[in-house]
């Protein structure tokens, strides 16, 4: 059970934008990465090569053009990262911008940190912290969260974290109302539909401004 750069590099070639050779080759040393250590350090149930580029890589990047159109060179920290998901793919095709990983669990941030020397990702920082107890020097342009809690929670553990002008950014599958009706704030709100290739269930993008 192996992943390689061709398998990745054809599906990357169904997104809706070019990825180049060096981001391509990052990414499957990711994944290779991740299978390596998650003999050890359980940090996926997804190891099924193929599953793994549609819901790992392919799931994180569809978020590409919808970031960069509305947070150029942005501070991003993404919490709840787990094994570093959206955040490591993105930090990898989006290098101009600077994405903090936080995650509480040690065993996953010290292979987050072994995946940031590896790749080379000077864009990258990585704390170990629960989201509530974390207290930045600098707020962020956006909190990024991919099934991290509900959306009550995620804005009441993670709303410090942003500067006065910043965003909520949230991943979920299906869209549901009801889930966002009591959270206070951030009175606009958009919602985009997204289309992850090879991925028949729902995805949607949440993006939460004061």
């Amino acid at each position: 059970m192996s992943i390689n750069q061709e398998m990745v590099k054809l599906a990357l070639s169904e997104l809706t934008f070019a990825i180049d050779e060096g981001a391509c080759d990052k990414l499957t040393r990711y994944l290779q990465g991740m299978l390596l250590w998650n003999r050890a350090y359980n940090l996926t149930a997804i190891t099924e090569p193929n599953e793994m580029i549609i819901k790992h890589l392919l799931d994180s990047l569809v978020l590409v053009p919808e970031l960069r159109a509305r947070f150029p060179e942005g501070r991003f920290i993404d919490v709840g990262t787990g094994a570093g998901l959206p955040g490591i793919p993105l930090s990898i095709v989006m290098p101009e911008c600077a994405w903090t990983l936080l995650d509480s669990a040690t065993k996953r941030t010290r292979f987050l940190t072994q995946m940031k020397l590896e790749l080379g990702l000077d864009n990258v920082t990585i704390v170990t912290s629960r989201v509530q107890d974390y207290d930045p020097e600098e707020g962020f342009d956006a909190v990024l969260s991919r099934a991290f809690a509900s959306g009550e929670d995620m804005v009441k553990w993670s709303e410090h974290l942003l500067k006065p002008t910043g965003s909520m950014v949230a991943m979920k599958g299906k869209w549901l109302d009801a889930e966002w009706q009591n959270v206070t704030g951030f009175p606009h709100r958009e919602v985009i539909s997204l289309t992850v290739p090879h991925l028949a269930e729902e995805r949607h993008l949440i993006l939460l401004k004061r």
